[in-house]
C-alpha cells in the first residue's frame, strides 16, 4: 500500500502542509509513523478523503439539468487569443492549466477575458493514465 508523507499529501491535494497536519491532528484524516519516524499517509487514506473533498467542493447544477460530464475545473483565464474564426483560452484550474479551442464568436458571448472566473467541463473518449517508474 502506498504511503504519503505530509507534504506529498498536501501537494497532491493542492493544500498546505499545514492544511494536512491540521486535518490529521483533528482526526479528519489518519496518519502513521514511517520507519524515518516522519507522519505518512495511507494512499487509500488519502485518495478516499481526496473524494470527500471533492463531492464536498462540488456544486449542483443551479438549473436543475442533469450532466454526464463529471470532468469539471473551474479557474482563471489567464489568457485569449482569438482571430476572425476561432480562439484559443487558458484556464489556470489550480496547478493545472487547461486549453480551450472554441469558436471567437462563444468566446465573445462568453465573456471570457483575463481574470475572469470559467469552468472547463472534459468529456473525453480516450484518458491516459500514467505512473511513476516502479520504486520511485
Amino acid at each position: 500500500m502506498p504511503q504519503y508523507r505530509i507534504r506529498e499529501a498536501g501537494r497532491l491535494l493542492g493544500v498546505s502542509d499545514d492544511t494536512v497536519r491540521r486535518w490529521v491532528d483533528e482526526g479528519t484524516l489518519e496518519s502513521t509513523t514511517d520507519g524515518s519516524g516522519r507522519k505518512v499517509v495511507d494512499g487509500a487514506d488519502l485518495a478516499a478523503h481526496a473524494q470527500r473533498l471533492a463531492a464536498r467542493a462540488a456544486a449542483p447544477a443551479a438549473d436543475g439539468v442533469g450532466r454526464s460530464a463529471r470532468n469539471r475545473f473551474t479557474g482563471l483565464v489567464t489568457r485569449v487569443v482569438t482571430d476572425t474564426v476561432m480562439a484559443q483560452v487558458e484556464l489556470q484550474c489550480g496547478p493545472y492549466r487547461v486549453v480551450s479551442l472554441m469558436s471567437s464568436e462563444a468566446a465573445a458571448e462568453l465573456g471570457l477575458e483575463p481574470g475572469s472566473l470559467a469552468t472547463a467541463v472534459v468529456k473525453a473518449t480516450n484518458v491516459i493514465v500514467e505512473t511513476p517508474p516502479r520504486g520511485s
